[in-house]
């Protein structure tokens, strides 16, 4: 759904409905600064454009150079996800997405987390892909059963889940051996973006960082394809 017009964005910002993104007109001026610090302190992401792709995203003709695009999607609060897996016998299994922007990688996670029985996933509302039309699709259905809750910023849920007795593991490259682990328990693994990985500020709130061996050449692996490996581990571990 697209809301268009200052005014209009401005009290959908204030409203805290869940917004994916905001494009705003490159250059803008006026209301367009209060809008922009508005959704900065919400966490929602702001994106710049020409005035001719606000022309072309309109459907009012009357966007005075902001557009909202947000979601019919119903997230859920992480207290939920951490809800869910209290009954667990082995624990709960949470996972986390620390910038993963790429809507197939997004809807593959939630494919894999849904097949791998985790409780839910955690993004973010700035620097990751909103649950959208393109990711429910791409998760094959899995986005319907899963719990997803969509925070400002990821060292909130990982807080809330040391406080209740997870153990929060960043997954990376050059670090510990994944199979060298214990994930019986409550167990959160953190996967990063597409460019990055999990970021330094990321790690450092993790109890530990754990790396898949690589024997190839090229030395990484695809954020979905990654996580897909370190869940069935953490399954495996628990049949």
């Amino acid at each position: 759904m697209k809301t268009e017009g200052r005014n209009a964005v401005l009290e959908l910002i204030r409203s805290g409905r869940n917004i994916d993104k905001i494009l705003m007109e490159k250059g803008g001026k006026g209301s367009l600064s209060v809008i922009f610090a508005e959704a900065r302190k919400q966490g929602v992401r702001v994106q710049y454009a020409e005035k001719a792709a606000l022309d072309k995203e309109s459907e009012s003709g009357r966007h005075q150079g902001v557009i909202a695009f947000s979601t019919d999607y119903e997230y859920y609060e992480v207290e939920d996800i951490i809800a869910a897996g209290s009954g667990e016998d082995n624990g709960g299994f949470v996972i986390l997405c620390d910038g993963v922007e790429d809507v197939h990688n997004l809807g593959s996670i939630l494919r894999v987390a849904e097949c791998a029985g985790a409780n839910g996933v955690v993004i973010t509302k700035a620097g990751c892909a909103p649950v959208n039309e393109s990711v429910i699709r791409i998760s094959a259905g899995a986005a319907e059963h899963m719990k997803v809750a969509r925070i400002a910023n990821l060292r909130t849920a990982i807080d809330q889940l040391k406080k209740n007795g997870y153990w929060v593991y960043a997954l990376e490259a050059g670090e510990e051996d994944i199979y060298s682990q214990d994930f019986t328990g409550n167990v959160a693994l953190v996967i990063g973006g597409e460019d990055c990985g999990v970021r330094k500020i990321t790690r450092s709130l993790c109890d530990k960082t754990v790396s898949l061996p690589l024997k190839g050449r090229v030395n990484s692996l695809n954020a979905s394809v990654a996580l897909g490996v370190a869940a069935y581990e953490v399954l495996r571990q628990r049949r």
